[in-house]
């Protein structure tokens, strides 16, 4: 299923009103014979691109007049339709019926679209559980299988004498195969931080399923641990009744499980103290308190729609673009992770994503600016990452799979 839309894009009518009439196309011609007056030219005063910025930024509400005004113009007619005689508006009418045909037939093929998903995905199913059976030691691969799997493998016998001598250390299965598998890909990696990953080690299995109405489940099966006490946290994305333009399913929200933390071990919160002084007695307490913090399983907690659109609101946009980055993983897991699990796992399927070969080649060193920094700035440099990083901030890189 293609990836839906979360909102329509706005189309500008006013860019495609025709010139008038008695506009001349082209600046009327000056006779040879003419003379330069001798009135001195006017110029208009430039005004420098930083002051005219700088008056924006200390005029927010101007800023916000401007843009209220220029947003109400969208969509609007410019009077040529309506201008025009009756037997052609009349035309214009019979071509919005036959495109009304059209995108009733385009809503149609996107549910019968969906409905082959359906169908191939029942065939997918039998495929992931022998997955899963492999990823979690139930059950070993065939020689078929194996045989298959080495087949796309690229290896020059001087990459053969280098390896290493084979560990003999006894592994179940594939260890944190999901969790490599999700810091690979660079959209899931930004939202899994260090303390998420004792937790994820335990994530056995992701699964997708499908709605009656149109919308999809995603399943995550953890084994015991000491986090939480689910044995399988979902979400669900739903889709609104009616198709967009074009007969595209359009997103509406998203609902996600309750997860059930152990004591002292929520990793959506952080505890932060703060020192408190009695003004009579002087004395001084520490007072802790509960405040949110970053996390993968915020993922569960998705993001509301607002009810009402306020053009005024400032937290408005950042909320779209929470709904949009929050749809867009799903997405990511549903059309790229589940069905290529083992290729994020190695990171193969990175390559595919714009994400192959050293990207530290696409880089220069300044070395000007590196020079200029001491010894002393290095180290404090160093001294504010170490601070600033307890473990709640998600990784900026996405770690390869480690491979022996």
């Amino acid at each position: 299923m293609s990836e839906q839309p979360i909102k329509n894009k706005k189309v500008d009518h006013l860019a495609g009103a025709p010139t008038p009439q008695n506009t001349p196309s082209s600046a009327a011609p000056i006779s040879s014979h003419a003379q330069q007056p001798n009135v001195s030219t006017i110029e208009e005063e430039k005004l420098d691109r930083a002051v005219a910025a700088s008056i924006f930024a200390s005029n927010p509400a101007l800023v916000s007049m401007i843009e209220g005004k220029l947003g109400k113009l969208v969509g609007r007619s410019s009077g040529y339709i309506e201008s025009l005689p009756a037997p052609v508006r009349r035309r214009i009418d019979g071509l919005r019926g036959v495109q009304k045909e059209h995108s009733k037939l385009e809503a149609q093929f996107q549910e019968e679209v969906l409905q082959l998903e359906k169908k191939y995905f029942a065939k997918f199913t039998p495929l992931y559980e022998k997955r899963a059976k492999i990823v979690n030691g139930l059950e070993e691969p065939t020689e078929e299988e194996v045989a298959a799997g080495k087949e796309d493998e690229e290896e020059d016998e001087e990459e053969k004498a280098e390896k290493k001598e084979e560990s003999t250390e006894v592994m179940n299965g594939v260890p944190e195969f999901w969790l490599s598998a999700m810091k690979n890909n660079v959209l899931l990696a930004e939202t899994i931080t260090e303390r998420d990953e004792a937790a994820l080690k335990h994530l056995t299995d992701i699964r997708l399923s499908y709605l009656d109405t149109p919308g999809f489940r995603l399943h995550f099966v953890f084994a015991d641990n000491e986090f939480f006490t689910n044995k399988e946290i979902t979400k669900t994305y739903y889709y609104q009744d009616e198709n967009g333009y074009g007969g595209d399913f359009i997103y509406d929200h998203a609902e996600g499980d309750k997860i059930n933390w152990k004591e002292g071990k929520d990793m959506t919160v952080r505890i932060e103290s703060k020192k408190q002084r009695n003004k009579n007695t002087k004395q001084t307490r520490v007072v802790k308190r509960t405040v949110p913090t970053e996390s993968f399983f915020n993922f569960f907690t998705p993001p509301k729609p607002p009810t009402d659109f306020d053009e005024d609101d400032e937290d408005q946009e950042d909320i779209e673009d929470r709904l949009e980055l929050d749809y867009q993983l799903g997405e990511d897991i549903k059309e790229k992770l589940i069905p290529r699990a083992i290729d994020w796992f190695t990171g193969e399927a990175r390559q595919f994503e714009g994400m192959g070969g050293d990207m530290e080649g696409e880089f220069e060193d300044d070395d000007d600016e590196d020079e200029d920094l001491s010894d002393d700035d290095r180290d404090e440099d160093d001294d504010e990452s170490d601070d600033e990083n307890d473990g709640t901030k998600p990784k900026q890189e996405a770690a390869e799979c480690k491979q022996s």
